[in-house]
């Protein structure tokens, strides 16, 4: 997804986690100090909780053994326990090794994206609730890797829009690729977003009052594949393979941007009962780019 604002002294971007980082903000004086605050609080969770490097705290746990992590650590592994409980399992974070088996094992932009076939073998996820965290004590027990990638970026979004706010005063939208979140007061007639996945989607503009976050999940985005297997990152816990690709996308408006993507990776999860169990605004793009809208979503 994209902003729909012309570059200028309001707005930055760069590239991160195989995506693009855009900063928005209303007041032009508040735009380098805004940057510095969203690349501190992304540089503070890359170190916490990387699958990619050797040393990040998740890393660095020992199976088995009570480790105190940092609040930053804690709080996304808090969040992603959160994400699990609400959708009952359907958004799960201990399926790292099965993204690793898959062939996503390093960032994205060094996956070899056209491999030999491998071994598809269907298991069950270790299970959230294998995980556990009391205050900042964090035990993983033996055999599961964690991957917070369904909710760490968009925690990312919501922690520095937020902090960017508060620190100066200003308003503000924080775009990490399909998660955006914003805060304090919106431009004049809101933040309008393009809301489309690939270039070649059915795509529309929606304009978000100040507050909301908007995210899209797609099993097109973050794809390789294994022989003749196409693959992507938004595994069904119940067999550790991709969640079958009924829909391209799906975008959701909430109060957070943590709230829409745990609904759209849910959704994606869910295949063809997608719609009917999503509760928020919400659009589906599906395989023949028909576009179904649930919840509200306006026309």
């Amino acid at each position: 997804m994209a902003v729909v604002l012309t570059a200028g002294p309001t707005t930055t971007q760069w590239p991160v986690w195989s995506t693009t980082a855009r900063v928005v903000v209303t007041e032009p004086a508040a735009l380098a100090r805004a940057t510095g605050i969203v690349r501190d609080v992304l540089d503070a969770v890359d170190r916490a909780a990387s699958r990619f490097r050797a040393d990040s705290e998740l890393r660095r746990l020992v199976p088995g053994v009570p480790t105190t992590v940092s609040p930053v650590c804690a709080q996304l592994v808090r969040v992603a326990l959160i994400a699990a409980e609400r959708t009952g399992g359907a958004v799960d974070p201990t399926m790292g090794r099965a993204l690793g088996d898959l062939g996503y094992d390093r960032d994205l932009s060094l996956v070899d994206v056209d491999g030999l076939a491998i071994p598809l073998v269907v298991r069950q996820a270790p299970g959230w609730r294998s995980v556990r965290l009391t205050g900042r004590r964090l035990t993983v027990p033996e055999g599961v890797e964690l991957d917070l990638g369904a909710t760490a970026k968009a925690h990312a979004a919501d922690v520095a829009a937020q902090l960017v706010a508060a620190v100066l005063d200003t308003g503000v939208l924080v775009s990490l690729g399909g998660d955006i979140a914003t805060a304090g007061p919106a431009p004049e007639g809101g933040w309008r977003v393009l809301v489309r996945d690939q270039p070649d989607d059915p795509s529309c503009v929606l304009t978000m009052p100040a507050g909301r976050a908007i995210a899209t999940s797609s099993t097109r985005s973050r794809g390789w594949r294994r022989g003749r297997a196409q693959l992507h990152h938004i595994l069904d816990p119940r067999t550790c393979l991709p969640a079958k690709p009924v829909w391209r996308s799906v975008s959701a408006v909430a109060e957070s941007c943590v709230d829409a993507n745990t609904a759209t990776t849910a959704a994606l999860v869910h295949g063809v009962d997608g719609p009917r169990r999503m509760r928020l605004a919400a659009r589906f793009v599906a395989l023949d780019k028909t576009v179904v809208t649930v919840a509200g979503w306006p026309r």
